[in-house]
């Protein structure tokens, strides 16, 4: 059985070695540089992290690593079932007795994919950057491989690569029409075009696998994607006891995009529904759903944790292309669509975002603090033809800055402001279109 098992590796590693990229859409993922460390490509089911793979793979071999030193080997093959942590050193040997001449004299770098379905694999990724010359990045498509999974079994020997769906500007690039020229220096043909993609992009999302598709193939590819999320992710993986009730919820903070949610609250109207479920049982499904990448939530800027728990929390998707699938209003939901894609632009920049509730009762959609404690205080519009919506949004934002000294302020909008009202000077406006492609 061995050396059977033995073979199928060598011919996957020789296979591995002679396929070249293949094309893709350049991403902008951030990868940390520490040494010694393995890096895992996370991200929610369907993102584009095996692409992000070779795209790696691809941006070594163009700096010159020669090709025999970059391993690409996928763990899912129905003939590696056999394959446990112990004899997963049989892949290096297998890799070595190749290229015998690298081992301890050149780096090599492994591009391990869909590893977690080998039990055990924590302890060989471990040993492996401890007795070999190597480069290490993980992905996979499983819960297990989960940045707080990963974090655990590692015992920090891992740090973390977020994959998003595609961006404003990576979804540009992928249809051909990244700007070549800043923002203000584009033709007013240009700009018509990018304002045009932009609220494309807000209905569509960024999921790669779905650009192109009509609005039915559209809806019910995301719509899987959802359900593969919950089955296995979610309901499988934590054993959930209420699938019916976590369905619903799922639901309802899709449907419900940008909204305020609170545990109390929606608790209640289960049990209107005849669906009694434990306000605890809540509280760790909302966390469940956040660590399957699928929702993002977003606390009150507060210094109390009491404050910050009492709350409500404000509920995003992951990508704005869910939000039509799950809004029962039929009305489009651009506002919170473009919320939605300030907050994950935020999100890739590394900033910590919460929402702010002034003394006075003033709302502002985000309070961003970058890396360097730079701070920002956000609010987003789309249309700002009315004069009361301008009066509103200005006026939180000078409210809230009573409160935080030092933070810069900004209005971000879809369509442009009237040239005929003007500004507080210390209030930067941005069309949205601009501001995702900074």
């Amino acid at each position: 059985m061995e050396g059977q098992l033995s073979e199928i590796l060598r011919q996957k590693i020789i296979d591995g070695l002679a396929t070249q990229p293949p094309p893709f859409t350049r991403r902008d993922v951030r990868i940390p540089q520490i040494k010694g460390k393995a890096v895992a490509v996370i991200g929610m089911r369907r993102t584009g992290k095996t692409t992000f793979l070779w795209q790696l793979l691809a941006d070594r071999l163009s700096a010159g690593t020669p090709r025999e030193d970059l391993l690409y080997f996928n763990f899912e093959d129905e003939r590696l079932g056999d394959l446990r942590a112990r004899n997963m050193g049989m892949i290096v040997e297998e890799y070595y007795s190749l290229h015998p001449e690298g081992r301890d004299t050149r780096r090599a770098t492994f591009f391990f994919d869909e590893i977690q379905v080998v039990p055990g694999w924590e302890v060989f990724a471990r040993r492996l950057l401890d007795t070999e010359r190597v480069d290490l990045f993980l992905s996979g498509s499983s819960a297990l491989l989960l940045s707080r999974e990963v974090a655990t079994s590692m015992r920090g020997r891992a740090v973390e690569a977020m994959v998003h769906p595609l961006s404003f500007r990576e979804y540009l690039r992928h249809l051909h029409r990244e700007p070549g020229h800043p923002p203000l220096a584009i033709t007013k043909a240009a700009r018509s075009l990018l304002e045009r993609d932009l609220r494309n992009y807000l209905q569509t999302g960024g999921f790669p696998e779905s650009l192109g598709l009509g609005l039915r193939d559209h809806h019910e590819l995301l719509d899987g994607y959802v359900d593969s999320v919950l089955l296995r992710d979610v309901i499988e993986r934590h054993k959930v006891s209420h699938p019916i009730a976590l369905r619903w919820m799922v639901r309802h903070l899709l449907g419900n995009a940008g909204g305020f949610f609170t545990v109390n609250k929606f608790c209640g109207d289960l049990r209107s529904q005849g669906i009694p479920v434990a306000k605890g049982t809540i509280h760790e499904y909302l966390a469940h759903l956040e660590d399957a990448f699928l929702i993002r939530t977003v606390s009150l800027a507060t210094n109390s944790e009491r404050q910050r728990m009492v709350n409500p929390r404000k509920v995003f998707p992951i990508d704005p292309g869910l939000i039509p699938i799950f809004d029962q209003s039929g009305k489009p939901n651009t506002g919170h669509a473009l919320e939605t894609c300030v907050l994950l632009h935020l999100d890739r920049a590394g900033a910590q975002t919460s929402w702010v509730k002034t003394p006075d009762g003033f709302e502002v959609d985000f309070l961003a603090v970058h890396p360097g404690s730079r701070k920002e205080l956000i609010q987003i519009c789309t249309n700002v033809e009315d004069g009361k919506t301008r009066e509103r949004e200005i006026r939180s934002l000078l409210n809230a800055k009573k409160n935080n000294p030092g933070v810069s302020l900004h209005l971000i909008t879809l369509d442009p402001w009237p040239s005929e009202t003007p500004l507080p000077k210390n209030i930067h406006h941005h069309l949205a279109s601009d501001w995702l492609l900074a």
